[in-house]
């Protein structure tokens, strides 16, 4: 199997800084290039201004993702990134403590306050069936609109205006099924029923209405 992807951003540095630029493929965990197990890749990144290449340096973050840092000055700055992908990878393994971070709430995928939606939506599934039922309820209810949404938008304010850009469809599918599978899970008793197990009872007073 065969597979592309390019990328070209256009920027206008207003001073002197320091680009973070997460365009480019995964290489395997070990941190070692692209060379994942089961996969060939050919790429081309390039980054500069006014015609002038600008040195970049490669840094690797969590699960073999490649981060490239460029110092920039004042001006536009273009990035051009290509790849071709031949092969098929196998599934990544999975630890413990990835299955506590990916499933905790973040900045984009808020999925504590989606947390009843979660349970209404996909109490009972699990798996793959929750996934499929993600993937369904997430498309049936955005509409793709280029330029409708900010770069701070989460998946909250994407929902409540039902449109948005591909990444607005990641941030909203993968709060709903981390939503979801929380919904898994016992919950705690409420507040107020806790509260009223530990309260002292007090006897309800009739009411009174005018005049009567």
């Amino acid at each position: 199997m065969k597979r592309t992807a390019s990328a070209h951003l256009a920027l206008e540095a207003l001073a002197p800084a320091r680009l973070v630029v997460s365009v480019a493929v995964a290489a395997d965990a070990g941190g070692s290039g692209v060379a994942v197990p089961g996969l060939t890749a050919v790429e081309r990144l390039s980054i500069g201004q006014a015609g002038v290449p600008v040195a970049v340096r490669e840094i690797f973050d969590q699960h073999g993702t490649r981060l490239h840092l460029a110092d920039v000055q004042a001006g536009p700055v273009d990035v051009e990134y290509h790849v071709e992908v031949t092969g098929q990878a196998a599934p990544a393994s999975v630890s413990e403590v990835d299955l506590i971070r990916y499933l905790r709430p973040s900045r984009y995928c808020e999925s504590d306050r989606l947390g009843p939606t979660g349970q209404a939506e996909f109490s009972g599934l699990a798996g793959l069936d929750l996934l499929a039922g993600v993937s369904s309820w997430v498309g049936s209810r955005l509409a793709y609109v280029p330029g409708a949404s900010l770069p701070t938008d989460g998946a909250v304010r994407t929902l409540l205006a039902r449109q948005g850009v591909c990444r607005d469809y990641a941030h909203a599918s993968e709060s709903a099924v981390r939503a979801g599978f929380g919904s898994l899970r016992p919950r705690p008793r409420s507040r107020a029923r806790r509260a009223e197990w530990g309260a002292p009872r007090v006897p309800a007073r009739p009411c009174r209405r005018p005049g009567g």
